[in-house]
């Protein structure tokens, strides 16, 4: 019966020591996310400053579509 115990103990231990190693993960992978986030709209604010400066026109992504 300890035996079965200590077993069940040292598995659950591992599995404590996994759950903690997968939330840092995921903490990490949120936060480059969200700088990733923030890069892309950067990123699209710029081409269409770009777009604007080249042809004058309000860009593509900025227009409403015909049938409003």
């Amino acid at each position: 019966m300890s035996d079965r115990i200590e077993r069940a103990e040292e598995e659950l231990a591992h599995l404590r020591r996994a759950v903690d190693e997968l939330s840092d993960v995921v903490a990490t992978q949120g936060r480059e996310l969200d700088r990733m986030a923030r890069l892309l709209g950067l990123l699209m604010e710029r081409e269409a400053e770009r777009e604007y400066a080249s042809g004058g026109a309000i860009p593509l992504a900025d227009q409403k579509p015909p049938h409003w």
